[in-house]
């Protein structure tokens, strides 16, 4: 049985899930950081050293990074191929992918410590909102100029470029940042919203909305830190948060990535 250590808000989980579905392979959800099982918080530090989500064991392999995780679904279960079929459009469908990874996601991610951690407040949370807006405009004109009047990302049918766009294109909607009613963007959202695939991996984000109000009742108890790392860590400061960095370093309420030991 493959072992997915996951949680449902992570846009990362999300695509290896959606994957998963649609090759119709079955899978065994474990979320880590639920109920505090020593156990479990044992065999995913065992299995991750940066101890993130998604990990994915199968007959002895254990990966992780859900890109990574991507090439070894499509590698093992090849049918139905979620790949597509010309070099130019695998390169385009990457590049995608990257984009979504690191630079949509840091924004997503920015705008949850903003409204759910409440890290800014007055003139510096203005400022971060409207940074954030804009980006996430602009990215999304960076999306439509790749989708144009087609159905799907690349070769005009479903690939794994469309499930590595859903998760955070799907996230700005709670942020007020969905595109636009009628436009060919929101239009793709809708049809990829309709798949079984889809449907199932955002129901299992229902349970779990609230999760991000409990966690800052957490950071407020010294019970939880949050990881700034890479492309989020960038998008704080560059967007003009730095103060919120050093100060939640100050008040140890937020860390960085896991050292390898």
């Amino acid at each position: 049985m493959i072992k997915v250590f996951d949680h449902p808000l992570s846009p990362f989980a999300q695509k290896v899930k959606i994957a998963l579905r649609e090759k119709g392979v079955d899978f065994e959800l474990v979320q880590p950081m639920a109920g505090g099982d020593p156990q479990i918080a044992a065999e995913f530090a065992q299995a991750n050293p940066l101890a993130e989500v998604p990990t994915f064991v199968h007959d002895g392999t254990t990966l992780f990074e859900s890109s990574v995780i991507l090439e070894y679904i499509e590698d093992t279960w090849p049918e139905p191929s979620l790949l597509e079929t010309s070099p130019q459009d695998r390169a385009r469908a990457r590049l995608i992918e990257v984009v979504m990874d690191t630079q949509y996601e840091a924004i997503n991610w920015g705008l949850g410590e903003l409204h759910s951690f409440r890290r800014a407040e007055g003139s510096l949370l203005k400022t971060l909102l409207d940074r954030a807006a804009e980006q996430t405009s602009n990215l999304q004109a960076w999306l439509s100029r790749h989708l144009q009047d087609a159905n799907w990302f690349c070769e005009n049918r479903f690939s794994r470029a469309d499930i590595c766009v859903f998760p955070c294109l799907n996230a700005s909607e709670k942020f007020g940042l969905a595109p636009g009613a009628g436009s060919g963007l929101n239009n793709w959202l809708e049809r990829m919203r309709e798949r079984p695939s889809v449907q199932k991996t955002v129901q299992e984000t229902l349970p779990h909305q609230d999760d991000l109000e409990r966690g800052r009742e957490l950071i407020e108890q010294g019970l939880f830190v949050r990881e700034y790392r890479d492309h989020r860590l960038e998008w704080m400061i560059r967007s003009g948060g730095v103060s919120v960095v050093n100060e939640g370093l100050d008040a140890g309420t937020i860390r960085f990535s896991h050292e390898f030991k």
